[in-house]
C-alpha cells in the first residue's frame, strides 16, 4: 500500500442528508455504503477504521423551504458547519476523514474542514471532483435552487455568506487547483462562471478524445507542483447509469467502471490523497445495493487497493 495514508486511521463520518438535492433518498446513502462492508474492506487492505456515526440532520418535512434559490439553507449551513468541525478534528489528529453522503452539498462542509486544516498547517489544497455536473451554480444562476449544485462556487467564495464563511472567512480553493472529471451536464450560468474563473473541467468529450490516462496524468503532474494535500470528492453519478443506477441525478454517457477505478488507482499512487468523500448514493433507485458496493470499491481503489 504505497500511499501517505499508510498507518493512518480512517474515520468514517456519515452525512445523511438529501436537503440539497431535488429528490429524496440519498440521505440513506451512508447506511447503504456501510452495508456494503466499507469498513471491513478497508481493514482488509491494512487500515484501522473508526466509525464516527452520522451527523444529525433534520429532514425536509420538519422545516421550511427557506428560499426558492437556496432551498433549506439554514439546516444545510448548520450541518455543513458541524461536518467541517468533524473533518478538521480528524485531520488535526493525524487521521484520514472519509465522509459518506448524502447529497453533494456536504462538500461545502467537508472541504471547508480540509481547507481550514491546510491553512493552519501551511499546506496547499487540491481537489479532484469526479462528477457528471460541475456544481458551480450560485443563487443567481441556479435553475433549481438545490444547494448540491453550488459547492464549487461556494468554495471559490461565491454565494451565500452562511456557506462561504464555514470554516473561516477565506476562499477555500484556488480555481487552478480543482480538476472536475467526467462532466456532461452543465448549466448555462455554470459555463459562464467556469470560463470567468478558469476552472479546469474535463468533460466526457475530452475523455473520449484524449483518453483517461492522458487526462489524469496531466492533472497529477500539475498537482505535484502546486498542492500538498489532495481531497477526492467522488459523486457516483459520474459513472454511467449502467455502472451505478442508484444515484441522485443519473446522466447517460458517463465514466466506465474501469475509467473510474483508474482515476482512483492513479491518485493512490501519488501518495498525496489525505481525505475523501463519496456522494449521491440513492438506495431507493438501486438494485441489490449494487451502487453502494461500487462506491465502496471506489473508496478502496483510492486508498491503495490493487488488482495485483
Amino acid at each position: 500500500m504505497a500511499t501517505t495514508t499508510e498507518q493512518k486511521t480512517v474515520h468514517i463520518i456519515g452525512f445523511p442528508s438529501d436537503l440539497g438535492a431535488g429528490r429524496r433518498g440519498v440521505d440513506m446513502g451512508p447506511s447503504a455504503i456501510r452495508l456494503a462492508d466499507i469498513a471491513t474492506k478497508l481493514q482488509e487492505i491494512g487500515y484501522a477504521v473508526q466509525d464516527e456515526g452520522d451527523l444529525e440532520i433534520k429532514n425536509s418535512e420538519v422545516q421550511d423551504l427557506y428560499a426558492p434559490n437556496l432551498r433549506y439553507l439554514p439546516e444545510i449551513a448548520r450541518a455543513c458547519n458541524e461536518l467541517h468541525s468533524s473533518v478538521r478534528t480528524v485531520l488535526d489528529s493525524g487521521g484520514f476523514p472519509l465522509v459518506l453522503g448524502g447529497d453533494h452539498s456536504m462538500s461545502i462542509g467537508t472541504i471547508s474542514g480540509v481547507a481550514a486544516h491546510c491553512k493552519a498547517n501551511n499546506k496547499r489544497l487540491g481537489v479532484i471532483w469526479v462528477d457528471a455536473h460541475t456544481d458551480i451554480n450560485t443563487p443567481d444562476t441556479t435553475p433549481s435552487g438545490n444547494i448540491h449544485g453550488m459547492p464549487i462556487a461556494v468554495l471559490l467564495g461565491m454565494g451565500a455568506p452562511e456557506l462561504t464563511t464555514i470554516g473561516g472567512d477565506f476562499t477555500k480553493l484556488e480555481a487552478r487547483n480543482i480538476a472536475v472529471i467526467g462532466a456532461r451536464s452543465i448549466d448555462h450560468g455554470e459555463r459562464v462562471t467556469i470560463k470567468q474563473h478558469g476552472v479546469p473541467v474535463y468533460t466526457m468529450f475530452e475523455i473520449d478524445k484524449e483518453g483517461i490516462y492522458s487526462i489524469v496524468k496531466k492533472i497529477i503532474d500539475h498537482f505535484r507542483d502546486h498542492v500538498d494535500h489532495i481531497h477526492v470528492s467522488f459523486d457516483c453519478d459520474s459513472v454511467d447509469p449502467t455502472v451505478a443506477s442508484g444515484v441522485g441525478t443519473p446522466v447517460p454517457g458517463g465514466l466506465s467502471y474501469r475509467e473510474a477505478h483508474f482515476i482512483m488507482e492513479a491518485l493512490a499512487e501519488t501518495g498525496m490523497v489525505g481525505s475523501m468523500e463519496v456522494a449521491e448514493v440513492n438506495p431507493i433507485l438501486d438494485t441489490m445495493n449494487a451502487s453502494a458496493h461500487f462506491a465502496a470499491g471506489i473508496v478502496c481503489s483510492c486508498m491503495g487497493q490493487r488488482i495485483l
